[in-house]
């Protein structure tokens, strides 16, 4: 340990206890890869900490990672991790979106229309029999749940499966006149699940179903965008530390580097990073994909058959603006969820639609969902395409022939993106949160005699929370807490892989006397 004494400018940084002067050791090189919910909040929370000796390398001229907020018209398009009008206090990003300024009042959405569900040709559904659907609906996903809680050996097969055999098992007790609604609002609160992968819920194992959790709090609207939460994180950053347009080429560590360093991070553009440890947050698409030849060594055999257990759904967001919107002339609502049976006979992209909205507070947007294998399809497609498909949708939809094309197409592509190569990350090994927990073990691991060089975080390595921007920040907080803890137990950055602390000099023999 240092004395610090009374001047610390010759001593580096006071790394655990910044308040505190006569706990300070030497400052280690953290070298963090994405600029993304993850890394921004490693960073901030290292510099919180004191650990002010920070690179962030990010491979677009932004910081958000897939937290993209773009204006269009009189609306902030979310074409990345979006919000819900809850805002409550006990939620992390809620927090953090209030760090700096009063929570202020959300934007006010549209009328929710009188009733559960609407039904798309003839208007509103009768009342009564919704409400039943829907509640047994929800008895149902709970018996899903229930199976993952109650393990055993027994195999339920996939969730759609199982799902769809409790419903129409379910549908038997309704009037004859009753049953074609309930199970259109079955069916279809049963396609919304797709939504919550982005892939298809037939390769889900319903003994799985229940590991998800949900995040205390609900969820949180930001207002202007979720970008606008980066703004605490980005101040709290010390000046300089993000290098954008720094895509990265190879991470050299362990034996397989120069000596001097534990560490050696080369952008494509050549230029290098030396670092005591290295945060990696890009999506698993990203590490799956590039394993081979970013590290060097390679990773562990464990880490690649995690990343192997873990795949990236697709799912993109389209905004369609309008010179004159159409819906004030519409007769009933216009926001609706598709249901399987509606758009299975369709070979197109549209197949993946699962649902159409009207923009709150907007009057000129729609929004639409697009999940699955098609959406990663429609990427390929031009913005004509889009609006002709859509609107080929909503035409059919609505009986009305008259609706016109958009006159701005906005759209995201994910799945095509080479630094995201898909939306955000699932299970689909049905491992119960073990591919994730073995994801965020540091490499090398707990039990090898050299301190963790590599550490990993993400909304991939938080069990039970994947795919939500509450992870990803729970993730990078985790890492910055893991750098905090070794350099407390190092007092300071560990040392490099092949040095050892010099041993204390012995004391000279004395010459023995001849007798």
């Amino acid at each position: 340990m240092f004395d610090c004494g009374p001047d610390l400018e010759d001593r580096g940084i006071c790394g655990v206890e910044a308040c505190n002067a006569d706990k300070c050791y030497e400052e280690p090189r953290v070298v963090i890869v994405g600029a993304g919910m993850a890394g921004l909040s490693a960073a901030a929370r290292l510099s919180q900490r004191g650990i002010n000796n920070i690179v962030i390398l990010e491979a677009y001229e932004r910081p958000g990672g897939r937290i993209l907020s773009c204006w269009l018209g009189d609306i902030v398009a979310e074409l990345g991790a979006s919000w819900t009008p809850k805002n409550v206090a006990t939620h992390p990003i809620y927090s953090l979106s209030t760090f700096e300024d009063p929570p202020r009042p959300g934007v006010p959405g549209v009328e929710h229309p009188r009733g559960l569900f609407n039904n798309v040709v003839s208007g509103k559904m009768p009342f009564p029999s919704t409400i039943s659907a829907y509640h047994k609906f929800r008895q149902i996903e709970e018996e899903a749940a229930q199976i993952y809680c109650l393990g055993g050996n027994k195999q339920q097969g996939s969730l759609i499966n199982f799902m769809s055999l409790r419903i129409q098992q379910e549908l038997h007790e309704y009037p004859e006149e009753q049953q074609h609604d309930a199970a259109r609002i079955m069916f279809g609160l049963t396609h919304m699940l797709q939504a919550r992968c982005g892939d298809d819920i037939g390769l889900l194992c319903a003994d799985h179903s229940g590991c998800y959790m949900n995040m205390p709090g609900g969820d949180v609207r930001v207002p202007l965008g979720l970008v606008g939460i980066l703004a605490p994180l980005l101040r709290q950053i010390p000046e300089g530390a993000i290098r954008y347009c720094k895509p990265v080429n190879c991470i050299y560590w362990g034996t397989c580097m120069k000596s001097g360093c534990r560490a050696y991070v080369y952008t494509t553009d050549g230029e290098e990073f030396q670092a005591d440890y290295v945060i990696l947050t890009p999506s698993i698409g990203v590490l799956c994909s590039n394993a081979v030849k970013l590290f060097c060594p390679s990773l562990p055999a464990s880490k690649v058959d995690a990343l192997k257990c873990l795949c990236l759904g697709a799912c993109n967001k389209v905004y369609l603006e309008y010179f004159r919107p159409f819906w004030y002339w519409h007769k009933g609502d216009l926001n609706f969820k598709f249901e399987p049976c509606s758009i299975v006979d369709r070979c197109d992209w549209t197949r993946g639609i699962r649902s159409i909205e009207m923009v709150p507070s907007s009057k000129h947007v729609l929004s639409i969902l697009v999940e699955g294998p098609e959406a990663a399809v429609m990427e390929n497609l031009t913005d004509k395409d889009i609006a002709e498909g859509i609107t080929e949708i909503l035409r059919m939809y609505t009986g009305n022939q008259y609706i016109p094309y958009p006159a701005t197409v906005l759209r995201s592509f994910w799945s095509s993106d080479p630094y995201f190569l898909g939306a955000y990350s699932t299970d689909c090994a049905n491992t119960d949160g073990y591919a994730q927990r073995s994801l965020a073990c540091p490499v090398p691991g707990p039990s090898e005699p050299i301190p963790p060089i590599l550490l990993f975080a993400g909304e991939a390595t938080v069990p039970g929370m994947n795919g939500t921007v509450a992870a990803a920040r729970l993730s990078g907080i985790r890492e910055a807490e893991r750098i905090v803890k070794l350099t407390l137990q190092y007092k300071g950055p560990p040392l490099p892989y092949g040095w050892c602390t010099p041993c204390p000099p012995s004391e000279p023999k004395k010459a023995k006397m001849k007798t």
